[in-house]
């Protein structure tokens, strides 16, 4: 180990030195951290209904016509309905609750899924803190 080694050492300490205690003085002060839930991992759909079919097949980024979410219900559940038209009500109903996102351009209707998020802030207990700043 050279002189300049030794040196660059000594300022190492230092840094590490204070950048601990303004750690654990933010550590202190910073009380509640977040976690980000999405509302479609906590929705549950009956299996084999047309409302389960809508939400397996329509995706957040992509607009989805009519034809392209029966080809795909047909494709994935080898389900055909008898009504065809019995999926409008089922979608309206998503869009009205705010699940689902509408566009009507060029007079085709198109829907994606609406990505929803949580964020939920937690509070951690300072003796909680304070423990974690001993062990360090």
């Amino acid at each position: 180990m050279g002189f300049l080694d030794k040196i660059l050492n000594i300022f190492r300490k230092k840094e590490l030195g204070t950048t601990k205690i303004e750690k654990t003085i933010y550590e202190i002060q910073k009380e509640e951290f977040e976690e980000i839930h999405s509302v479609w991992d906590y929705l549950k759909f009956v299996e084999n209904t047309q409302a389960f079919h809508l939400t397996s097949v329509i995706g957040f980024e992509e607009w989805i016509t009519m034809g392209e979410i029966k080809r795909r219900i047909k494709e994935l559940f080898t389900v055909e309905y008898e009504n065809e038209r019995s999926l409008y009500p089922y979608i309206k109903t998503l869009v009205d609750c705010g699940l689902f996102e509408v566009s009507n351009v060029g007079g085709k209707r198109k829907w994606r899924r609406k990505e929803l998020l949580i964020i939920v802030k937690k509070k951690k207990k300072e003796t909680e803190q304070i423990r974690e700043i001993r062990e360090n």
